[in-house]
Formats: structure tokens, C-alpha cells, sequence
């Protein structure tokens, strides 16, 4: 029982695997290197950066030093980069790091990070689309257009109507300071948040659609994003004042930066989605490990940039929102800039959200094709040659939690479930170079020793930074694939009947 438990995939049956994929061959580094890009650059510069500096009712803010909270995390992201280049270059198959794990530990543990993997990508979609909904409605407001809050926010969130016109979220702390001035407006609670919920099924039509296709509206997309970065840097530069905004500096001191840090991690995990699209890549040994790291390098420096700008020219209190850049570039009296970026995200940010969609739908798709959920996951479209059942089903499930849960859970259970892959990958290349250190590798880790440690350290350091609550969240569901998995799944198993077929 215990070995069948923990039975591994061999490297042969996993090279055979990836020849007979059905799958398209169409992306190039250039593709790979743009759909990590599009995916890390959006929400951690657009969204997460107000939440991870003001705090949450549950985690304190990294202040102004959040260019400190990038830097941590962009080092942790950088060793984890590192670690998946070699594990892509040496199994070139579907599954990012599930497939990893089912190499190094075997089924079980291949199952927990698939599982766990199934909440890093589809929760972080939904914060996305969360996210994309606020910018729009300020893309809106531009035409003199206002949704009505019942429609544009998380369920049950307090909705009022402030003399603009506009619909927003009142939290707890404005509730307090503002009870007898907020009383005096509209308020309504929110049903849905529809804006969420169209643009997810948008996405997941051109995901069924085609990879080539996909890929293509994701490189022209991210040129737009990174326009609009610049534009931000030049309208927000001679706001910049550290003199007033950045002091205190580390408000929070290091608790507060790494919980920041914690809370961004977020931001980063598009070059993991690059790792899912192996066997659609056109020489994926080579391509991927090129791809993940270029796409990680480039966003880090902007990250860091924008972060500094940010907290540098506005009081943190404006930052506390859905929209932090719009909100800064507004209240310095920028409005014109404001809504052009509003107008850009809205039509840039879908760009994250097609390529967390696509990572989690092909390790669904190399989970089902090894048995261990339905086999309808890794079924390909005849026309499209994608896995058209997954694709919808799992953008119809984004689509309902997108339209009523709050961005500050989505992002924290993405972010847990980001940080155990990566510990998981770490020690898996680790245990490779000490088992099979003459195993073929085109890309090697440099001072692997170094690399896999210090991942694994900065990853578990982190994940303690993270709210209880979200740690309860995150026990609760791997509790559930663990029912999943000892109900059905082992009974599925693939690599079970191959291991049970061999003459003993």
C-alpha cells in the first residue's frame, strides 16, 4: 500500500508522454517570455500594491517599504525561477510542478500539490477578476456611466453612492471615522459582481478557442500594459515627495514587510504558468527555462519602481482600495491620466487572467490524463485541439466566486498555495541532483545546494507572515482533496495499474 502510495512516474514513460501529446506546438520563447509578463505584470502593480502598503483587517501594511516587501519577494521568486527551469528542462511536459512531484515523491504528494495547485491558480483568478471589475467601473465613470452597486461588488459587501455618482465599498474603519456623514447617502448591499463574472467567461471562450490564438491577444495586450506603466511613471515622478510620504518608512517595521511581502507573492506567479504550457512550447527544453526567468527579471525592476512611486506620492490612505494607482494619480489631481489607465487596465488586465486560466486547466488536464480526476479533463476539441471540457468548466466555477468574493481572500489563499509549490519544487531538484545526478539536464541550477535551501527557507518564512485565517482556509481545503484523493483518485490511478501490471 505504502509504495504504491508514493509510486513514481518514470523519466522514460514521461518523455514518451510528451511526444504523443495531441496538443498544438506553437509558442516560442518570445510567446512564453510575453505570457509570463502578462500574467505577473497586472494585479501586483494594479491591485495588490495598496493592499500589501495599507494592511488588511487581518495583516498589518508594509508602508512605503514595500519596494523592500518586491525585493524579497522577487529573490524567494527568482530561486523558485530557477528551480522550475531545471525540473521544465529535464520532464517537458504538462503539469508545471505537479508533474515535478509526481517525478521526485511520487502519487501521493504529486495529488496534495495538484490539489493545492487547483487553489493557487483558480482563487488567484478570481482576485483578478475582481480587481479588473474595480477598474472598470472607474473606466466607466469616464462617460459618466455609474453601475449600480448591487452589480459591482462581492456579495453582502455595504455599498454607497458618494455625491459623484459613484458606487463604493465602505469598510469598517470609514464606517467609524464617518458613520453620521456616510448615513446621509445611498446604500445598498451588492448581490453580484458582474463585471467579475463576464469578463472570466470572455477569457474562457478564447481559451477554448486556441493556445496560438490566446497568445497572440496576450503579446499585443502586455505591449499596452507596459505603456501604461511608463505613462504612471511619468505623471507620478513629479508627485513623488519621500520626504512626506515615506515617514515613516517601515511603519510596521520587518513583520509588516514581510506580511507584505507575503500578501504580493501573489503578483509573481505567472512564470509558473509558463511551466504548464510545456507541451505546447516548440523546443521546451530550451524555451522554458529562457521564458520564466526573462519574463521574472523584467517584472521585478518594474515592480519595485512603481512601488516606490506609489507610496511616494500620495498618504497611504488613499491607497487602501481595489485601484490604488487610478486612486493615487486622482487625488494628485490627475485625472485625465487616471482614466486612461483605467481605460488601459480594463483592456490589459484580462491578459492575467487568461494565463492563470490556462496553467490551471493544463495541470487539470495532466492530472486527468494520469487518472486521478475525470476523464473528461483531458479530453482535446477536434477542431481547437485544446481541452475544451476543462477549459469551461473550470472558467463557468471562476466566473461564480468572482462575482461574490472579496479580492483580500482570494489573494492570501492564492498566495499560500503559491509558496508550498515552490517549496515543494525546491526540494524536489534538490533530492534529483543527490538520487540522479547524471540524469540529463539542459539547464542546471548554479549552487543548487544554495538555491534550493534558501527557496525553501524564504517560502516556509513567508507563509508564516500570512493571517491564521488564511492558514485554517488552506488546512480545510487540502483536507478536502485528501477525501478526493482516498475515494476515488488512487482507485483511478494510472500509474497504480501500471505499477500492478509489472511482473513482480
Amino acid at each position: 500500500m505504502k509504495s504504491q502510495l508514493f509510486a513514481k512516474k518514470r523519466h522514460e514513460d514521461l518523455m514518451a508522454q510528451a511526444a504523443a501529446s495531441t496538443l498544438k506546438r506553437s509558442l516560442g520563447v518570445f510567446e512564453l517570455t510575453m505570457l509570463g509578463i502578462g500574467a505577473i505584470i497586472g494585479t501586483g502593480i494594479f491591485v495588490l500594491t495598496g493592499v500589501a502598503a495599507v494592511g488588511t483587517h487581518e495583516a498589518l501594511g508594509a508602508g512605503p517599504a514595500l519596494t523592500i516587501s518586491f525585493m524579497v519577494t522577487g529573490f524567494a521568486c527568482a530561486l523558485a525561477a530557477l528551480c522550475y527551469a531545471e525540473f521544465a528542462a529535464m520532464v517537458p511536459i504538462s503539469g508545471s510542478a505537479y508533474t515535478y512531484s509526481y517525478y521526485s515523491f511520487g502519487e501521493l504528494m504529486a495529488w496534495v500539490i495538484g490539489w493545492d495547485l487547483a487553489l493557487e491558480y483558480a482563487v488567484g483568478n478570481i482576485a483578478v477578476a475582481i480587481g479588473w471589475s474595480g477598474y472598470f467601473g472607474r473606466f466607466l465613470e469616464g462617460f459618466g456611466i455609474h453601475l449600480p452597486g448591487a452589480i459591482s461588488a462581492a456579495t453582502g459587501t455595504d455599498m454607497v453612492q458618494i455625491p459623484s455618482g459613484q458606487w463604493v465599498a465602505l469598510t469598517e474603519g470609514v464606517k467609524t471615522e464617518f458613520a453620521t456623514v456616510w448615513q446621509a447617502f445611498p446604500h445598498v448591499t451588492a448581490i453580484i459582481n458582474l463585471p467579475a463574472l463576464i469578463i472570466t467567461l470572455l477569457v474562457t471562450i478564447l481559451l477554448v478557442i486556441g493556445i496560438k490564438e490566446s497568445a497572440r491577444v496576450n503579446a499585443t495586450l502586455v505591449v499596452v500594459k507596459l505603456c501604461l506603466i511608463v505613462l504612471f511613471l511619468a505623471f507620478g515622478l513629479p508627485h513623488f515627495n519621500p520626504h512626506v510620504y515615506w515617514e515613516p518608512f517601515a511603519p510596521n517595521g520587518w513583520k509588516g514587510i514581510m506580511t507584505g511581502a507575503a500578501l504580493v507573492f501573489f503578483a509573481y506567479v505567472g512564470f509558473d504558468a509558463v511551466s504548464t504550457t510545456a507541451e505546447e512550447a516548440k523546443n521546451p527544453q530550451r524555451d522554458l527555462p529562457r521564458g520564466m526567468i526573462y519574463s521574472l527579471l523584467i517584472c521585478t525592476v518594474l515592480y519595485i519602481i512603481v512601488a516606490g512611486v506609489l507610496t511616494g506620492m500620495v498618504p497611504l490612505s488613499v491607497l487602501g482600495n481595489e485601484k490604488p494607482v487610478v486612486a493615487a494619480l486622482s487625488a494628485v489631481g490627475e485625472n485625465n491620466v487616471a482614466f486612461i489607465i483605467a481605460m488601459g487596465v480594463t483592456f490589459t488586465m484580462p491578459t492575467v487572467l487568461l494565463v492563470m486560466q490556462l496553467g490551471q486547466i493544463r495541470i487539470l488536464y495532466s492530472m486527468s490524463r494520469d487518472g486521478l480526476i475525470g476523464k473528461n479533463f483531458s479530453k482535446v476539441h477536434e477542431r481547437f485541439r485544446t481541452p475544451a471540457y476543462g477549459t469551461i468548466l473550470v472558467g463557468l466555477v471562476v466566473a461564480v466566486f468572482a462575482a461574490t468574493v472579496n479580492i483580500g481572500t482570494a489573494a492570501e489563499l492564492t498566495n499560500i498555495g503559491t509558496l508550498f509549490a515552490f517549496v515543494l519544487v525546491a526540494i524536489g531538484v534538490f533530492l534529483l541532483r543527490r538520487s540522479a545526478p547524471d540524469m540529463p539536464r539542459k539547464f542546471r541550477v548554479p549552487a543548487y545546494q544554495f538555491v534550493c535551501g534558501g527557496c525553501v527557507i524564504i517560502c516556509l518564512y513567508l507563509m508564516a507572515s500570512l493571517p491564521w485565517l488564511t492558514w485554517v482556509r488552506f488546512f480545510v481545503w487540502m483536507g478536502i482533496g485528501f477525501i478526493i484523493y482516498f475515494t476515488y483518485s488512487k482507485n483511478h490511478s494510472k500509474v497504480r495499474e501500471e505499477l500492478n501490471s509489472r511482473p513482480s
